[in-house]
C-alpha cells in the first residue's frame, strides 16, 4: 500500500488516478533516459549529416553536408568489406554458440551425476569475465612467441614451428571467434537450461520404453520443446554479434591489414583514430538499420505459431 502522500494530488486534495500515479512515479526513470540515451543518439544522429573532424570540433563549427557522409560510407570499399567480415562472422559464431550451449545445457541437466553440477558451476565463469579481459586472456594463448596453444602444438609435434596465428590474416578471425564463442556460450547455455527444466521427464520415460535412442529423444522431444528458447537465443546472439568489438579492440585491433575489419570496428577507426565522426555516426546508423531489419525478422520469427513434436 502506497502512502497516502505519494497517492494525493496536494493541490486538490483528490487522489491521483493509477495512471497518473504511474506517470508520477516514472518522471526521474524518464529524465535519467533522456539524459543518457535519447540525447546521445539525437546528437550522433544530427552529427551524421554535418563535416565533423579535428578543424570542427576544434572551432564548435559543423559544416552541414546532408547524406554526403552516408553516401560516402556506402561507397567506401572497406565499409563493404568490413560488412561481409561482420555476416561471415556472424554466420559462424551463431552455430557454433547454439550447438555448444544446448551440449553444455544437456549435460549441466543430468541428474544424479556430478558432472551436471560441476558443469552448471562452471559454465558461468567464462560469461563474467569482461570482453576486453576476455580478448586480452586469449590474445596471450595464442601469442607466437610463448603462447600456450603454440607451446602444446609444438610438444605434441602437431606443428614444426610456432604458428602467428594473430599475426596470420588467414587466422586472425578464427582466433577473434574462438574467443568470442568462449566467452557468449554460457548465456546461451544458461536460456537452454532454464528450458530444460520445464519438458517433464515423463515424455523421456514414455519414449525409453518405446525404444527410442538417446539421438531420437533429443531430436523429436528436447529440440522441439526448446524451439522457443532456441529463438530468443538466435535474436539475441545475432544483434550482439553484428556489434563485436571488444575482442577485435583487444587481440588484432583491426588487423593485420584490414582482415578483422567488422563494421563496429569501421564505426570506430572513422570516428576515434581519423576523427571523421560524421562519417562514423552515419556508418553507426546504416549499421543500425541493418540490425533493426534482423530484429523485426526475428521478431516475426519468435511470435510466429511454434509446432511441437
Amino acid at each position: 500500500m502506497l502512502p497516502s502522500f505519494l497517492n494525493k494530488d496536494k493541490r486538490s486534495g483528490r487522489e491521483l488516478s493509477a495512471g497518473a500515479l504511474a506517470l508520477v512515479m516514472n518522471i526521474p526513470s524518464g529524465f535519467l533516459i533522456i539524459g543518457v540515451l535519447v540525447y546521445p543518439l539525437g546528437y550522433a544522429f544530427w552529427l551524421s549529416f554535418h563535416q565533423v573532424g579535428i578543424q570542427e570540433l576544434r572551432t564548435g563549427d559543423y559544416n552541414w553536408v546532408g547524406f554526403s557522409n552516408y553516401a560516402a560510407v556506402l561507397a567506401d570499399p572497406a565499409f563493404m568489406s568490413s560488412f561481409i567480415n561482420t555476416v561471415i562472422f556472424t554466420a559462424i559464431v551463431l552455430p557454433l554458440e547454439i550447438v555448444l550451449a544446448i551440449a553444455i545445457a544437456l549435460a549441466a541437466n543430468m541428474k544424479g551425476i556430478r558432472l551436471g553440477k560441476l558443469t552448471a558451476l562452471l559454465m558461468i565463469i567464462p560469461w563474467a569475465v569482461p570482453a576486453v579481459v576476455n580478448g586480452v586472456m586469449w590474445s596471450f594463448l595464442f601469442n607466437s612467441a610463448f603462447g600456450y596453444i603454440n607451446t602444446v602444438l609444438l610438444k605434441f609435434g602437431i606443428v614444426e614451428d610456432n604458428v602467428r596465428f594473430i599475426s596470420d590474416p588467414y587466422l586472425a578471425m578464427g582466433v577473434v571467434i574462438v574467443a568470442y564463442v568462449w566467452r557468449t556460450t554460457p548465456f546461451a547455455a544458461l536460456i537452454f537450461h532454464a528450458a530444460l527444466q520445464n519438458i517433464p521427464d515423463e515424455l523421456y520415460e514414455a519414449a525409453t520404453l518405446d525404444g527410442a535412442s538417446v539421438w531420437q529423444r533429443l531430436w523429436y522431444i528436447t529440440l522441439p520443446l526448446i524451439k522457443p528458447a532456441i529463438l530468443v537465443v538466435l535474436v539475441l546472439r545475432t544483434l550482439f554479434a553484428f556489434t563485436v568489438f571488444d575482442e577485435i579492440f583487444a587481440i588484432t585491433y583491426g588487423g593485420p591489414g584490414d582482415s578483422t575489419w567488422v563494421a563496429a570496428w569501421y564505426i570506430y577507426a572513422n570516428a576515434f583514430v581519423y576523427f571523421k565522426l560524421g562519417v562514423g555516426n552515419a556508418a553507426a546508423f546504416l549499421l543500425s538499420i541493418v540490425i533493426g531489419a534482423l530484429a523485426i525478422l526475428y521478431m516475426r520469427m519468435l511470435f510466429s505459431k511454434v509446432e511441437y513434436g
